[in-house]
């Protein structure tokens, strides 16, 4: 079974209810405008982090348009010299490449290594979407549902962060 198979499976089996939009493969923000007017739903993005030890593991979920500062996210979470995590770190840990982070796929991360980092906006929102493993497809669903049934069902509490964007 692939990883969109075991994610949309994950999904049915805690009842969440979710609309799938199939597309073109995505590569950038700047593909995402058409499916999130299809979904009516804005899609954040997330980033791999990692410290420079490659020791600590991050999966920050932030808003499609906000800049992402490093030094005010490491700030944030007190770790020292946060950077981009490498695609042989993100695919032993999650089991994805780069274009196809998402936060659904902590569902591959049994030891629990990767934080969940979100963004205090996206908490607003009500409906969140986001790739279900592969970047030809984008799944909507309410946002209660996503973080409260989805991350507890995946033994992943996320650290909320009240990111500007701004150099602080």
């Amino acid at each position: 079974m692939d990883k969109q198979e075991q994610i949309l499976r994950m999904l049915h089996e805690q009842g969440v209810a979710f609309t799938l939009a199939e597309h073109a493969p995505v590569f950038t923000m700047d593909d995402l405008p058409p499916i999130e007017r299809e979904l009516a739903t804005p899609i954040f993005r997330n980033l791999f982090l990692c410290n420079r030890q490659k020791t600590e593991f991050y999966l920050l979920m932030i808003v499609g348009d906000k800049p992402f500062r490093t030094a005010e996210v490491s700030k944030k979470l007190g770790v020292a010299r946060l950077s981009f995590g490498d695609e042989s770190l993100l695919f032993s840990l999650l089991g994805v490449t780069p274009g196809c982070v998402n936060p659904l796929s902590l569902l591959f991360d049994s030891d629990h290594k990767v934080q969940l980092v979100v963004d205090r906006d996206i908490r607003t929102w009500p409906r969140v979407a986001m790739h279900p493993g592969v970047n030809t497809a984008t799944l909507a669903m309410d946002a209660q549902a996503f973080f409260g049934t989805v991350l507890p069902a995946l033994k992943h509490e996320p650290i909320v962060l009240d990111i500007t964007g701004t150099h602080e």
